[in-house]
């Protein structure tokens, strides 16, 4: 029984071996944070079994021309090692379970590729048995070959190591998939347990899926993934399409596996009617549009790529303000994507839209009704307490209300479902004071005050009121602040100049004044050595070189002082939070980004303006313009600005 490798755990490992066991749990039941070409597995049998029960189940899994030999081989290589006072007897089962893996892309045909998991908790050993299973040829056979198991080993003085074991080397076959390579098991799966054994780090959420057919799942992800990849290729934003494109697929594809799902166990034959409150690009409204389903998306801004869409994608440029004028009665389900300021609202409004009426969330930005959500836990991660006032939200609004992990490339990636009422709907009246003396009570703690004259804020500042309008009028959501419709730009471009060449020169000489010995008027295009770099500061005490006036301006700005300082690109290095005078000589022309030719000196070189020894490259050399006389007007196209 040859041991393929071993690896060695932290010393005075404290999680083992109950790590171990948590680590196996994320290799069994999530294989794909592992192996990228699977979607998931899912288990299909769970039971305990002894050796009786054993030998029938891989009695029924034996390959033809093998049987009692292959089943004397697999008892060997699991009871390898066991004293007679250890062998597993009625009392001493194994944990069993069978899982079948779901590949990206099917490659299998109608086979299906499964395992046989044997957790034996005693001896802190796993064991994993494949098979294949022919439905049409009625075949089960079982795969000797690729039969392997991790043993948990104490070494003495709290020293573990962590052991992977193979039946036999030979005859192992490999596609990647289902059946991984034995250098890939040793050198990426291995290591990987060890990881999580030993951080043993319990997810404060669900696992991805949990709510749906994974096969499903996979499935129509593909399908929609191959259909709308030329999104990709035409995408007008300045964001980056394939993260845009391939999660709004991803969050279409959950939504409607959920949505069929819904129709199979409630027996409804029309697809669900949807609005996506502050739909954003659109895309997610396009796709479901497409795939269906009725609906429109509303948005404070209008996009670029609606006009993209056609007649059939129906997007509306509006503010929504909770309220009676704001209710969707005839709508199945609303929809709210990383809707900001509009996400504690849309259970409410889901709520009072109508009894019928479900919800879909999909939290990012943490507002609270009437504001900036202020936390209140510091035992919890501020994303999942987050999580937990948005589940609460939609507990009170009187949802069973059901929590998911999507499979999206963002950090932000859980959802909350409301899919029925906790309550009659003869309690609507009551359960909707309910909901009102909720805000009422949010919007004290937050310290809101509803104004009345309806003078807006500033997007993070709110109104509020004294007394909580009765749910009946059209104000019931008077006090919440939606944000402007043309985006404000707070990247440092807005600022004054004089602030900003103001800063450059005072860091610049600071820098500068750090290296000694550096002669003043030497020519242009000097050696490196003779060249002044000047010092480096950290970011921090950068700001201390700047007056109070200066950092509160720089305060209000995304990223503040150092996205000031990667703006001016052309005079600073900016990495891991130190600042650095740039050397335009450093590097080969190769790792270099070519200036585009119709950018080509259209700017003042700072260097040869500012530098006591001028700019270190010849005037030829340099991107940049040596005197008003070297200046060249701009001829390429403007670039796009961000508008969401």
């Amino acid at each position: 029984m040859p041991k393929l490798s071993e690896a060695e755990f932290p010393s005075g490992c404290k999680s083992l071996p109950e790590g171990f066991w948590s680590a196996v749990e994320v290799w069994v039941k999530k294989p794909h944070v592992v192996n990228k070409r699977l979607c998931g597995a899912t288990e299909t049998e769970s039971r305990a079994v002894d050796s009786d029960d054993l030998r029938k189940l891989l009695d029924s899994k034996e390959e033809e021309g093998e049987g009692e030999e292959l089943l004397q081989d697999v008892f060997q290589f699991l009871c390898s090692g066991v004293s007679p006072a250890h062998t597993h007897q009625k009392d001493k089962p194994w944990s069993c379970t069978v899982r079948t893996f779901i590949p990206k892309v099917n490659c299998y045909g109608a086979k299906q590729q499964k395992e046989v998991v044997l957790k034996d908790s005693d001896r802190q050993h796993v064991t994993f048995l494949p098979f294949e299973e022919d439905s049409a040829a009625g075949r089960v056979s079982l795969k000797k070959g690729n039969i392997y198991q991790l043993r948990l080993c104490s070494k003495g003085c709290e020293q573990w190591a962590l052991e992977m074991h193979a039946l036999t080397s030979d005859g192992w076959f490999s596609d990647g998939v289902a059946y991984p390579k034995l250098p890939w098991l040793s050198s990426d799966l291995l290591p990987k347990l060890v990881r999580w054994a030993a951080e043993c780090k319990s997810s404060e959420f669900k696992s991805t899926l949990s709510l749906l057919p994974v096969e499903k799942y996979s499935l129509t992800y593909q399908q929609l993934k191959e259909k709308y990849k030329s999104m990709v290729k035409v995408w007008p934003e300045v964001t980056d399409p394939e993260k845009f494109v391939y999660e709004d697929v991803a969050i279409a594809t959950y939504l409607l596996v959920l949505w069929a799902e819904e129709r199979a166990v409630k027996g409804l034959t029309d697809p669900q009617s949807f609005v996506d409150l502050g739909c954003g690009n659109g895309l997610l409204v396009h796709i479901l549009t497409n795939e269906g389903h009725p609906g429109r998306g509303i948005d404070v801004r209008r996009r670029r790529i609606w006009d993209m869409y056609g007649p059939q994608t129906e997007l509306e440029e509006k503010a929504i303000t909770p309220g009676e004028s704001f209710l969707f009665p005839g709508t199945d389900w609303l929809i709210g994507n990383h809707s900001d300021e509009l996400t504690p609202w849309i259970p409410v409004i889901a709520a009072r839209s109508s009894y019928s009426c479900r919800f879909f969330v999909l939290p990012c930005c943490f507002f609270d009704f009437y504001g900036k959500y202020q936390r209140r836990q510091c035992r919890k991660s501020q994303y999942k307490e987050y999580i937990d006032f948005i589940a609460e939200v939609s507990q009170v609004c009187g949802f069973n209300t059901e929590e998911d992990c999507l499979r999206i490339p963002s950090t932000k990636r859980v959802c909350l479902v409301g899919t029925s009422r906790t309550y009659k709907q003869s309690d609507e009246a009551e359960i909707d004071q309910r909901r009102a003396s909720y805000i009422q009570s949010r919007q004290t703690s937050t310290g809101a005050a509803v104004q009345r004259s309806g003078v807006r804020k500033s997007r993070d500042c709110c109104r509020g009121s004294a007394e909580f309008d009765d749910t009946s009028g059209s104000a019931w959501g008077d006090g919440f602040q939606p944000r402007n419709g043309t985006e404000t730009v707070r990247n440092c471009a807005a600022l004054p100049r004089d602030v900003v060449d103001g800063v450059v020169q005072k860091v610049a000489e600071a820098l500068l004044g750090m290296s000694e010995g550096m002669s003043e008027g030497m020519s242009e295009g000097t050696s490196s050595g003779d060249w002044n770099k000047g010092g480096s500061l950290s970011v921090r005490e950068v700001a201390a070189l700047l007056q109070q006036e200066t950092l509160q301006l720089l305060k209000n700005e995304c990223g503040g002082l150092q996205t000031l300082l990667k703006n001016n690109h052309q005079v600073f290095k900016v990495e891991g939070g130190t600042v650095r005078i740039r050397d335009w000589r450093d590097g080969t022309k190769s790792q270099r980004r070519p200036a585009a030719p119709g950018a080509l000196k259209t700017r003042l070189c700072w260097f040869h303006s500012h530098h006591p020894q001028g700019c270190p490259l010849q005037e030829q050399n340099c991107t940049f313009a040596h005197g008003l006389d070297d200046l060249r007007p701009s001829t390429r196209p403007l670039k796009k600005r961000k508008n969401f």
